[in-house]
């Protein structure tokens, strides 16, 4: 991976604006867009590397792919933690898995930083609940304008400041850092989409999908089959579930129009 020489002002803003846009999607939209495997190769192509920036955004993909926030449940911030850790990895020129180094820190402060957000902003939701009663539809809507334009400030300043002024501090914090360390973080890094897929099978595995997940893994481990065959596979077996299973009665509802036949 080739170093860029330096990150100008456009770039850096046009990352942040992007960030900013991201960060509302996360709670907001959920286009998804905020996702590393898309945040990844579209800073990539902002910042001139869109190469590098896919294979980043696909590495903390796999590391993040189970991290989904949920009601109060606030796991480390994928938007954040994925941009920075890509534009990390095109500055300094490091893989993808070295650029956990900053990736992970960023991730965890900026979900310190969301928690306190919206703690702060908690009073609002009786405010909320007062704009409710009166059918004031207009206050509601103002109120979820003023949230989105928080996250997005907060989402831009952070990106920005890291990415324009932080540069010249990432190559310099990069040369500091010993050899054994970054071997260390690239055989991290490597162990690290293993963790991300079984914090995916513990909230998603259940019993009927077992034969699924052995079938994948027999094809990968025994077979050698390419992801894109795989996946490949298992894109029919969801077709199937999803067309075939809800046309084939419940037993209970085979039932229940038993009985109504009988009693005609």
């Amino acid at each position: 991976m080739e170093a860029i020489a330096d990150v100008t002002l456009w770039q850096a803003l046009a990352v942040a604006l992007f960030a900013g846009f991201a960060g509302i999607d996360l709670f907001n939209v959920l286009t998804h867009i905020h996702r590393p495997i898309i945040t990844g190769p579209i800073v990539g192509f902002i910042l001139g590397n869109p190469e590098a920036g896919l294979v980043a955004g696909a590495t903390f993909e796999l590391m993040w792919m189970g991290l989904v926030p949920l009601a109060g449940a606030q796991p480390p911030n994928v938007v954040l933690g994925g941009i920075i850790g890509t534009a990390f990895a095109i500055i300094t020129g490091q893989t993808a898995e070295q650029a956990i180094l900053v990736a992970v820190p960023f991730a965890i402060f900026v979900q310190v930083c969301i928690t306190f957000l919206f703690t702060a902003f908690s009073p609002l939701m009786s405010v909320a609940d007062g704009y409710a009663e009166k059918l004031n539809f207009r206050g509601l809507a103002n109120l979820n304008y003023i949230g989105m334009s928080i996250l997005f400030l907060f989402y831009f300043v952070i990106a920005f400041s890291v990415i324009y002024f932080g540069a010249d501090a990432a190559r310099t914090l990069v040369d500091l850092i010993p050899k054994w360390i970054t071997d260390g973080l690239q055989v991290a890094g490597g162990l690290m989409p293993a963790i991300g897929f079984g914090i995916l099978l513990n909230i998603m595995l259940q019993r009927q999908y077992i034969a699924y997940y052995m079938l994948g893994f027999l094809l990968a481990a025994y077979f050698e089959q390419p992801l894109l065959a795989i996946a490949l596979v298992g894109t029919v077996f969801a077709l199937i579930e999803y067309f075939l299973r809800d046309s084939i009665p419940e037993k209970g509802a085979v039932a229940s129009g038993a009985e109504e036949e009988e009693g005609i």
